[in-house]
């Protein structure tokens, strides 16, 4: 066993992916926290050490990053807005300086790299840039689309409605949580295979009316797709985002991936809505 590996913001739904996917292979486990938590207390129990720190405090991060085996980190920019999510990704990449971590994983976003202009591409392509240019040993991921954004509206979706601002036949390329935590997982463990790579993450690519279509199966009733337009969003990050997505769209490699890394066992999005039930 090596470790303990440090994964922040491990309640979370990225870093509680990859807690998962370390646990799983009999990793050692450290779960950088915000604070002390029932969720971080059922970490503690599945054998995590817990380790509260601020993100934007370099001190406490370094701390809690200081001595793990690699770390998994991600910055957010939908609490206090892409100019706190810069300083959260400034800051991160101090600590993991100065705590010397061997390597480390930051989430960024899929086409971040690819100067789309969406507030919080660009915040995260920030922290890639200052990153690179710190001289540590680094993989950056790029999820695109995560299939449990779609759990915000189950209810809808249950009573035969589902809404997305996209148009019903552009394909939308998503990712299963699980299979981020797993990839990251891999990386960690195996750094020299991914050092200084960026590699966009996606499981499947369903247009909205195929979306439909699996979760009337799965739900066992008819669940009709209604297209929005990305112009009526009234936040501009995710106006902007869906109109990008409508335009032009994420360009992972999936059969790529599939291919290169098969381990991972890349779910589809029938796969995870079989297991809404």
């Amino acid at each position: 066993m090596i470790g303990p590996f440090a994964v922040v913001g491990a309640t979370g739904g990225q870093g509680g992916a990859v807690v998962d996917a370390l646990l799983a292979q009999g990793q050692s486990v450290r779960a950088v926290v915000r604070r002390r938590s029932a969720r971080a207390d059922r970490l503690r129990q599945r054998g995590a050490e817990i380790v509260v720190a601020d993100i934007t405090d370099r001190e406490s991060t370094a701390a809690a990053l200081r001595n793990s085996a690699g770390a998994f980190v991600m910055t957010t920019p939908f609490e206090d807005g892409p100019a706190a999510e810069s300083a959260q990704g400034a800051a991160l990449v101090d600590a993991v300086v100065s705590a010397e971590v061997p390597h480390v994983v930051f989430s960024s976003v899929a086409s971040a790299d690819r100067h789309t202009g969406i507030p919080h591409f660009e915040t995260k392509a920030e922290t890639e840039a200052i990153l690179r240019d710190a001289g540590v040993s680094y993989t950056i991921v790029g999820p695109t689309y995560f299939y449990d954004n779609l759990l915000g509206g189950l209810d809808d979706i249950r009573a035969g409605r589902l809404d997305l601002p996209l148009p019903l036949d552009t394909p939308l390329q998503q990712l299963s949580r699980r299979d981020l935590g797993r990839f990251v997982a891999m990386v960690l463990t195996d750094p020299d295979t991914f050092r200084d790579r960026r590699i966009d993450l996606a499981s499947d690519n369903p247009t909205l009316e195929a979306m439909a279509t699996t979760l009337g199966r799965v739900f066992g009733t008819s669940v009709r797709p209604y297209s929005g337009r990305a112009a009526d969003i009234g936040s501009e990050d995710m106006r902007a985002m869906f109109q990008f997505l409508t335009d032009i769209g994420y360009d992972a490699d999936i059969s790529g991936l599939r291919s290169s890394y098969p381990e991972v066992e890349w779910q589809t999005f029938a796969q995870w809505s079989a297991a809404l039930l």
